[in-house]
């Protein structure tokens, strides 16, 4: 199945979870549509491709990553009951739109190794790509757990998580996702011609560079300076803590 043909799928998913979205101005089926969108393609790909144990580990890799992704956003969601980075977008047809065609569109491109190496007859596979994608899987699954259980203790109300993963990174959650899709690119990027291997290089660029600069860390990092950035103990623990990368914290 050509790779252009997913990115269809992929974009009608959204399109179509969009208009219900639009029409009761809900939130809960925002989040819910990219792990779906994810998980519904490699599905696809995984009956119609040929079958191999390669095409299905991936299979499972990217369906253990979107289905755990969503419940938790599903969970939260109930919780919070709407998201704030929607206020504003969700009454405005076009605002809204282009929030799910992007949303589409990442799912789209950030697939393009998944799917490009399950249509390959001939695969050779890393296995040290499984190693980090299951580093990234679960330390991006601690991350959220942390931060979910903090804001749900009455006590934490108003306050800033700095306990945990959170202690040595401002975005652990973001760092596990970016291992993920790169151990996958790992995994599969032997079976890649050359050429192959720099425009598929596009799949886990491209989301590296939404979480750093579109929709991830700068949405995150914009609440938070509206709401503790005259908290001289937040600004202590920005100057002092990684953006990104776990480390150790600045003296």
């Amino acid at each position: 199945m050509e790779l252009y043909l997913y990115l269809l799928l992929a974009l009608g998913i959204n399109l179509v979870m969009f208009i219900p979205a639009f029409i009761f101005k809900t939130d809960r089926l925002t989040d819910i549509s990219y792990g779906l969108s994810f998980v519904t393609l490699v599905a696809i790909a995984w009956i119609v491709e040929p079958f191999s144990i390669e095409n299905t580990l991936v299979a499972l890799m990217v369906t253990l990553w979107g289905i755990r992704l969503g419940a938790f956003l599903f969970i939260r969601i109930k919780k919070m009951k709407r998201d704030k980075r929607f206020d504003g977008r969700r009454e405005h047809f076009i605002k809204f739109l282009s929030f799910w065609l992007l949303q589409g569109i990442t799912v789209g491109i950030v697939l393009i190794p998944a799917l490009l190496f399950m249509g390959k007859t001939d695969k050779s596979t890393m296995s040290v790509g499984i190693l980090i994608w299951l580093f990234g899987l679960l330390f991006e699954t601690i991350a959220d757990s942390q931060k979910f259980n903090f804001n749900q203790n009455p006590s934490n109300k108003g306050a800033f998580i700095d306990r945990g993963l959170w202690k040595v990174s401002r975005h652990p959650n973001y760092f596990g996702e970016i291992l993920v899709w790169v151990g996958m690119y790992v995994y599969m990027f032997m079976s890649f011609s050359t050429l192959e291997k720099l425009w598929t290089l596009s799949g886990p660029v491209f989301i590296i560079l939404m979480l750093l600069f579109v929709s991830g860390i700068p949405t995150v990092e914009k609440r938070a300076e509206e709401k503790f950035g005259n908290n001289p103990a937040y600004l202590e623990y920005k100057r002092r803590t990684s953006l990104l990368i776990p480390w150790f914290r600045k003296k």
